[in-house]
């Protein structure tokens, strides 16, 4: 992406949103201010609020980002696998391997951005826990299409045990898990699922 012109001062966007991405992802939405976002994206804080409009709408943009890039293990499985064991194994194995990547903060940064937030942005809270239980949705709906599937319970348990899962192995990097460890944890669920492919 082209340069954006703020305040007199032209950046690079992509290399602005990946250095704010970084800064939210390690130390958190409300934790991380605007001075720090500033200096990782080599700004002035009239070029983040014209650009962006503020802090919120920057760390949105950076969500989206991530979606797009660093944390599009989970899209591109719904939108490639189509049986629901095949799918369960790959969003599984695919969160050991991108939560444990040693170039990242660890863990997701949809999880891990807004745990711990103020009354004043708990809608940024809410807004990333709209995102995870959506996608917690179409993991249910998934499974459900898929007859070959197992019943050993309701789809809906399923894709519970699969976010719950999923989010205990994004602090468990964060808590310095490799992805050796990780993928233990993503075979037993797979084991306690029974999946049929």
């Amino acid at each position: 992406m082209a340069g954006v012109r703020g305040q007199g001062r032209k950046f690079d966007v992509d290399s602005a949103l990946e250095n704010a991405m970084f800064a939210f992802w390690e130390h958190g939405y409300e934790a991380t201010s605007v001075s720090m976002l500033t200096s990782a994206m080599g700004i002035n804080p009239p070029s983040l609020y014209s650009a962006f409009g503020g802090k919120e709408g920057l760390f949105f943009a950076t969500v989206e980002r991530y979606n797009a890039t660093r944390g599009d293990f989970m899209a591109r499985a719904f939108a490639e696998e189509e049986k629901a064991a095949a799918l369960v194994r790959r969003i599984l194995f695919g969160a050991a391997e991108h939560y444990s990547d040693e170039s990242c903060p660890g863990g997701c940064l949809v999880i891990s951005a807004a745990v711990t937030v103020s009354d004043a942005n708990k809608h940024v809270a809410e807004r990333l826990r709209d995102m995870r239980n959506a996608n917690i949705a179409l993991l249910s709906e998934r499974i459900a299409a898929d007859r070959t599937a197992r019943d050993d319970g309701s789809p809906s348990e399923q894709a519970e045990f699969v976010g719950a899962v999923i989010q205990g192995m994004s602090q468990r990097a964060r808590d310095g898990a490799d992805r050796v460890q990780l993928e233990r944890v993503a075979k037993r669920a797979l084991g306690a699922l029974e999946l049929t492919s």
